[in-house]
């Protein structure tokens, strides 16, 4: 039975609950006014105003679960949806990468579950398949069918209507993370997301309520009351280090909290295909990745994380990132998936050998790239700190400024071009590559350290770049390209002219 002639199925009716968080998020500058015209006394303005909101919301909410229905066919799942404007897409089983399962906190209470179809050839940020509030063991059996019929199984497929899915066999985790590795992780991830949001908020609605913590008018009667404010003048030295240590708590706690809710439960587990990833503390997401579908691997750690010995692991992938966003997409499709959030070099190596790839030890053959990397930039920074510098004297002889002002145009010169110098040194000596049997390694980065790990049957393409200031240096870089790839690629920079000829020339030979 194809698409077109199977049965319509419909959302489960709760997702009409579930949808009401996401729903209100779009009317929030309307709820926003009404608030506004209820604290100005307009309170029938305001009623009214939230009536029409909730009618509007509810009755969309309706209409689009009304007319949402999906069929399942043996070759393909066909979705209709439109309210005024009917749209059908149908996506073929072939096509299909993976099913994604998604659940949000209440979505785990109702039992359902959001869907999304991998297919990994949209435009960045769009789905192409989502099924937002199907019950868990439906969607469960759905993906265990499409699994099936893309293997080309036939008869031996779940049934489209059965009301349970095969359950996978729990086997050791090919990678787990405890509750300890996460708070180690959530450390790591400092963040000030809370100031930032807080900020964010009190631009939203402070102005209108006149509350606003970012402004000065907000904390002068404070201050002024008993003396506060001399109090705190007073103390400014232990005000600032208390402030710092507030920042510094703050971003601790927000790395922590941010990293539980996502990372809490964290196991990865080998599947006949690929991998399956499942986290989440309130919304649980459980995504599959084909490892066909694996275009290069990533490692990524920093000097601190380094030190300890830490390190992430991610792919590079043309499947769609299912986790935390419901169907986000990288750039053109590729998308970075993180197998192994905080891990050392024993636990990500059997990861790797299970996508045909190999850890870099002491025996790689890494080669530093030129010293063009440093001197071009050191060149190019000259010349810019020089104008600044010649043209704050210009701006100080025009002030008639006192003659000891003149020091500081150049000061302030020298110090930025040995600060930005510096930095470029540091990137130089992180930066490497190596071309290792059946693969291109890239090392680059000082604080962000990131390792590429590409097999070359992956290249798509590799573009050498030159530009008139690099030809003066004797440098030129490589871009390289795998497939669902953005224009740009995996850049190689300041190799020796010659040397990147030779490279691309390997790299494009290596091709089946």
């Amino acid at each position: 039975m194809t698409a077109d002639d199977a049965p319509a199925e419909r959302l489960h009716p709760l997702a009409l609950l579930s949808g009401i968080g996401r729903a209100v998020r779009n009317v929030v500058g309307g709820i926003a006014a009404g608030g506004f015209l209820a604290v100005q006394g307009r309170i029938g303005v305001a009623l009214m105003i939230f009536a029409g909101i909730a009618m509007m919301t509810l009755g969309g909410l309706f209409l689009h679960w009304r007319r949402f229905s999906f069929r399942v066919g043996s070759d393909a799942i066909r979705i209709d949806s439109g309210i005024v404007s009917r749209n059908q897409r149908t996506i073929p089983f072939d096509r299909v990468a993976d099913v994604s399962i998604e659940q949000g906190p209440l979505q785990r209470v109702f039992g359902i579950a959001r869907v999304t179809l991998e297919t990994g050839g949209s435009a960045a940020g769009k789905e192409e398949g989502v099924l937002d509030g199907i019950a868990l063991h439906r969607a469960e059996a759905l993906r265990e069918y499409v699994r099936s019929m893309r293997q080309g199984l036939g008869a031996s497929a779940v049934p489209a209507s059965a009301p349970t899915a095969i359950a996978e066999a729990e086997t050791p985790a090919l990678f787990a993370m405890d509750l300890k590795r996460v708070l180690t992780l959530g450390f790591f991830n400092f963040s000030l997301a809370v100031l930032a949001g807080l900020f964010g908020a009190s631009q939203t609605v402070g102005d209108a309520l006149g509350i606003d913590p970012f402004k000065r008018r907000f904390w002068t009667p404070i201050l002024e009351q008993n003396g506060l404010g001399d109090f705190l003048l007073a103390h400014r030295i232990g005000l600032a280090i208390g402030g710092a240590a507030v920042l510094v708590l703050v971003g601790i706690a927000t790395g922590l909290l941010r990293t539980v809710l996502r990372e809490f439960g964290f196991r990865l587990d080998r599947t006949g295909n690929g991998f399956r990833r499942r986290r989440g503390l309130l919304t649980r997401t459980d995504v599959s990745l084909p490892a066909r579908r694996i275009q290069a691997g990533l490692i990524a750690t920093g000097p601190i994380r380094n030190r300890f010995g830490w390190r992430a692991f991610k792919v590079l992938s043309l499947a769609g990132e299912g986790g935390g966003g419901g169907g986000r997409k990288g750039q053109e499709g590729r998308s970075n998936h993180v197998l192994a959030p905080l891990a050392s070099d024993a636990e990500i190596a059997p990861i790797a050998s299970h996508i045909g790839l190999t850890v870099p030890d002491a025996s790689t053959p890494w080669r530093q790239v030129s010293r063009g990397y440093v001197t071009s930039a050191l060149a190019l920074i000259g010349i810019v700190t020089g104008v600044g510098a010649v043209g704050g004297l210009l701006f100080f002889v025009a002030l008639n400024a006192p003659l000891q002002a003149y020091a500081w145009p150049p000061l302030f010169a020298l110090a930025g071009f040995l600060a930005l110098g510096l930095l470029r040194w540091f990137e130089w000596r992180h930066t490497s590559y190596a071309l290792d049997g059946e693969r291109l390694l890239i090392r680059s980065g000082w604080w962000s350290r990131r390792t590429l790990l590409l097999p070359l049957r992956n290249v798509q393409s590799v573009t050498l770049k030159e530009s008139s200031w690099s030809r003066r240096f004797g440098i030129a870089s490589l871009a390289v390209d795998v497939a669902g790839g953005r224009s740009g690629g995996q850049i190689l920079p300041a190799l020796p002219r010659d040397q990147a000829r030779t490279i691309r020339a390997e790299l494009l030979s290596a091709q089946p």
